[in-house]
C-alpha cells in the first residue's frame, strides 16, 4: 500500500512525528497535555485545549498512532477525497476538543483529570469511519475464537486506548462518539468543507513539503517479451519461445539478432529443421523408417528419422543417406 491519493493522511503522519520528536528534544511535553486542575481551572491555560492535539507524550503512542493513520487514514481519505477528508479531520478535532473539555468537567470528581497529548480522538474518529465503510475481507479462528482481518487494527487501537487510563480511554471514547456523530448526521457537520482559498494555499505551500504520493513503479513483466512459436509434429505440438529480434521501431538490434539465431539453432536441432526446410516439417511413418532401416542397416535409427524429417519424400531421404554414406 502506498500514499496514492492520500496526501492529507501522509501530511498528518509527518506532522505528528515531527511535533512529537521536537517536543521531546526541546523538553516541552509538559505543555502539550490537557489537565483540568490546575491548568484550566486555576491558571486558565485554555490554549491547551488546542495544543494538546499537536504531539504525543511518548514514542509508543506515536508508533501506534502512525500505524493506525497508515492503515485507517489512507483508506478513509481515498474514499472521502482529500478535501472532504481534511474537512472531516478539522471538524473532528474541534468537536472532540469540546467534548473532551466537557468530559473533564463531568468526570473529574471520579478521578478523570488528565488527557494525554496527541490527536488520539481524531484517530479514533477515523477508526469509526473505517469500521463503517471498509468491509471485512476474510475471517479466521484462533483457539476457536472467530476473528477477521480487521482484528489486528483493532488490537493496535486498543493498546492506544489503554495506554494512559483513564485519560486515554476517555479520549478514545470521545473520538468514537465524534465519528458516530459525523456518520449519523445528528448535527449538520458533514456538509462543511474547507474554503477554496485554504485549499489553494495548501496545494501551493504545504503539498510540496509532503512530497510525492505516487506509488512505486511496478513492472508487469519480469522477463523480456517473448515470441510464441508453435509447430505441429504429427499428433504432437512443439512449443518454443524466443525473444524478439527487433525493437518497436522495426530495426533489428545486435543483441536481439544474436539471441534469435541461437534460439533458432536450438529449435532446429530439436525439431530436425535446417535452412529453408524449417518452414515445413513432416512426420515420417513407421513404414518409411522400417524401409530405410533395412536399406541402411549400418545407419542408426535417429539419423534415419532426422533425414526423413528433413526430406519432403522418401526418395530424397534415400539420396541424402547415399550421399552421406559415400
Amino acid at each position: 500500500m502506498s500514499f496514492e491519493h492520500a496526501s492529507v493522511a501522509k501530511g498528518m503522519m509527518m506532522a505528528c512525528a515531527l511535533t512529537s520528536i521536537a517536543a521531546g528534544i526541546f523538553d516541552v511535553k509538559h505543555y502539550l497535555h490537557l489537565q483540568l486542575v490546575p491548568h484550566l481551572s486555576r491558571h486558565h491555560q485554555y490554549w491547551r485545549l488546542l495544543t494538546h492535539h499537536l504531539a504525543f507524550s511518548n514514542s509508543s503512542d506515536l508508533l501506534l498512532a502512525e500505524l493506525l493513520l497508515y492503515v485507517v487514514g489512507v483508506n478513509i481519505e481515498r474514499q472521502f477525497g482529500s478535501v472532504k477528508f481534511a474537512s472531516f479531520t478539522i471538524v473532528s478535532g474541534l468537536v472532540s476538543t469540546l467534548l473532551e473539555f466537557m468530559a473533564l468537567i463531568l468526570l473529574h470528581r471520579i478521578g478523570v483529570n488528565h488527557i494525554p497529548g496527541g490527536p488520539s480522538a481524531i484517530v479514533f474518529s477515523m477508526l469509526y469511519q473505517w469500521y463503517r465503510l471498509v468491509p471485512v475481507v476474510y475471517h479466521f479462528k484462533i483457539f476457536g475464537m472467530p476473528l477477521s482481518n480487521k482484528a489486528f487494527t483493532y488490537a493496535l487501537a486498543l493498546q492506544l486506548a489503554l495506554g494512559h487510563v483513564p485519560g486515554s480511554l476517555v479520549s478514545s471514547c470521545v473520538g468514537l462518539f465524534v465519528g458516530y456523530i459525523y456518520r449519523s448526521e445528528l448535527i449538520n457537520i458533514k456538509t462543511w468543507r474547507v474554503s477554496p482559498i485554504a485549499i489553494n494555499l495548501s496545494s501551493r505551500f504545504l503539498l510540496p513539503l509532503v512530497g510525492s504520493t505516487r506509488p512505486p513503479r511496478r513492472f508487469n513483466c519480469a522477463r523480456p517479451e517473448q515470441l510464441h512459436l508453435a509447430t505441429e509434429l504429427g499428433d504432437e505440438e512443439v512449443i518454443t519461445t524466443a525473444p524478439p529480434s527487433v525493437q518497436r521501431s522495426g530495426r533489428p538490434t545486435g543483441e536481439g539478432t544474436e539471441g534469435s539465431s541461437m534460439v533458432r539453432e536450438w529449435v532446429n536441432e530439436l525439431t530436425g529443421r535446417t535452412g529453408e526446410a524449417a518452414a515445413r516439417i513432416r512426420a515420417p511413418s513407421e513404414v518409411e523408417i522400417t524401409q530405410l532401416t533395412s536399406m541402411f542397416p549400418d545407419t542408426s535409427r535417429d539419423v534415419i528419422v532426422t533425414t526423413l524429417q528433413r526430406s519432403p519424400n522418401i526418395e530424397t531421404a534415400v539420396e541424402a543417406l547415399l550421399t552421406t554414406s559415400g
